[in-house]
């Protein structure tokens, strides 16, 4: 099954209701004058934030969404009801763009935050407004003003304080399962990871906690679109820290190491300058005990600072926790300034 992480929705703002051509009718009052009420104003349409949600799954069901048009006026000066608001749930860290021209209209990267993707129409005016001293009869009122029809592209990306990224098969699930309360897929074939999962660490004290995204596996090309690598590689742009996961059973990890590094300069759109912590994974098996020191001795002539982990029997994962946990302090407080 494909993560839905992008969807293309129609809105359409309801219309404003239009004002009413009325005159007052009193037993004792042969010309009364007009008393058209206003319409309604048209409903909007709104896109908010809502933790609640994680996915954009839900549009592939549902692609359009029509706000309730303004009730026209009445007699007596009676304003019609507005139309009814439709607000449309997505996930924080959803990013709205016009289908049309790719324009950025708003960021939804916190819970809570809102943006009205189509007003409704304001409410055409009743006769009573168009009285003069030389009309005192206005026969006209205002139509209500229609309401705005927009194609939008919704997108998807994860926000997290670290990103895990690696070939296929590295062992990404394995490590986050050991280091969050996250359980992913683990098999040991390539490409178990279908969709991004999402963990939260914690500090021994349980003070502070950072979340972990692990992406699926990437290949050669990813920033091409290879294995669906543009749609992954794109949930790392939200993220402070890069982790890239080296399988030390594979026969070069140093090749792995410029094929990931490759990848992220390709793409761009900030990677390359993040922060970048080297894991060297599987240094319990045999071929991996073999490769280690000749591995980290390449990483420390290039003044790449690694960690060796077995992320299947917890070795050096509580080291790699820790200096995450002062990586992500440390941007914390940074962003703070």
């Amino acid at each position: 099954m494909r993560f839905i992480d992008e969807a293309r929705i129609r809105v359409i703002s309801g219309s404003g209701g239009n004002g009413c051509v009325s005159f007052r009718r009193e037993k004792f009052v042969p010309r009364g004058g007009p008393d058209g009420g206003d319409g309604g104003k048209g409903g909007d349409i709104i896109i908010q934030a809502d933790r609640q949600v994680s996915s954009l799954s839900d549009f592939h069901f549902r692609q359009q969404f029509k706000a309730q048009s303004g009730i026209p006026g009445k007699g007596k000066k009676l304003a019609g009801r507005n139309g009814q608001d439709v607000v449309i749930p997505v996930p924080p860290g959803t990013v709205v763009r016009d289908a049309e021209t790719g324009e950025l209209l708003r960021d939804l990267d916190r819970p809570g935050d809102r943006y009205v993707a189509a007003w409704g129409g304001k409410g055409g005016r009743g006769n009573s407004h168009f009285a003069t001293s030389t009309d005192q009869a206005p026969r006209r009122a205002e139509s209500g003003a229609p309401g705005e029809e927009k194609n939008l592209f919704l997108e998807l990306k994860l926000l997290a304080d670290v990103g895990l990224l690696g070939l296929p098969n590295a062992g990404k699930s394995t490590f986050i399962s050991k280091l969050t309360h996250a359980h992913p897929k683990i098999a040991d074939y390539p490409f178990t990871t279908l969709t991004p999962n999402l963990g939260v660490a914690e500090s021994p004290d349980r003070l502070v906690n950072y979340v972990i995204a692990d992406i699926p596996g990437l290949i050669e090309g990813a920033h091409r679109g290879e294995g669906l690598g543009i749609q992954f590689l794109k949930h790392l742009e939200r993220t402070r820290i890069l982790l890239l996961v080296l399988d030390l059973s594979r026969p070069d990890p140093r090749d792995d190491y410029r094929v990931l590094l490759g990848e992220i300069t390709a793409f761009g759109r900030g990677l390359p300058e993040k922060p970048r912590i080297v894991v060297l994974n599987k240094v319990d098996l045999p071929e991996g005990q073999e490769k280690q020191a000749a591995v980290e001795k390449a990483f420390k002539r290039k003044k790449i600072g690694t960690f060796p982990i077995s992320a299947l029997t917890g070795e050096g994962i509580r080291e790699v926790a820790g200096y995450l946990l002062g990586m992500v302090q440390k941007k914390s407080d940074d962003g703070k300034d």
